[in-house]
């Protein structure tokens, strides 16, 4: 078998060119580095990052970036201002919705009194005309408009409301018996 030579010394060469490599490097680049710092202690200038002057293209800078932060500073008030009207506003409007509230339901009691008295009102009358001598009753009825009579007549007994349909004139008794059986002709029937 053929032997193979093998390097013994290929790690320790590795090691050594790469420590040539960066003594190479250090050498380069600190000649200059010890040149700059060399000659800024002969003339006495040392810089300290706080107090190094602004340079031209700073100052536009700083100042746009102040004006802004001015801007912000007025929109954060603005913004702050119209919360507070918003919160006003609704705290406002609630209240006027419970006093609308308040005044939607006495005005729906008042309603509801209102046509209870009323539906009293229209059924003593018709109690009234139904009591009446039913002669007595059609002169009156004959007085009437047809909507108004025809109203009575179908809240009326039928035999009451057919003895004063019977004393009315009969131009009179059929325009009521129109109305009365056109009444719920527009009603839906399903």
């Amino acid at each position: 078998m053929p032997t193979s030579r093998k390097p013994k010394n290929v790690l320790a060469f590795a090691a050594a060119l790469l420590l040539a490599s960066g003594g190479v490097r250090i050498g380069t680049g600190m000649g200059p580095a010890i040149a700059f710092a060399e000659e800024h202690m002969e003339t006495g200038e040392v810089n300290h990052p706080e107090e190094s002057p602004q340079t031209p293209e700073i100052e536009p800078l700083l100042a746009a970036l102040q004006v802004r932060e001015g801007r912000v500073s007025e929109r954060e008030v603005a913004l702050e201002n119209r919360i507070f009207a918003l919160r006003v506003a609704e705290e406002e409007i609630a209240k006027r919705l419970e006093e609308l509230e308040a005044a939607e339901q006495s005005l729906t009691e008042a309603i509801a009194v209102s046509e209870t008295a009323n539906d009293g009102d229209i059924t003593r009358l018709t109690a009234v005309y139904e009591n009446m001598k039913p002669a007595d009753a059609a002169n009156l009825f004959e007085e009437m408009a047809p909507d108004f009579a025809s109203g009575f007549l179908v809240r009326m007994r039928p035999e009451a409301a057919a003895a004063i349909l019977a004393g009315l004139e009969p131009q009179t008794a059929y325009s009521i018996s129109v109305i009365i059986a056109g009444r719920n002709a527009n009603a839906p029937t399903e």
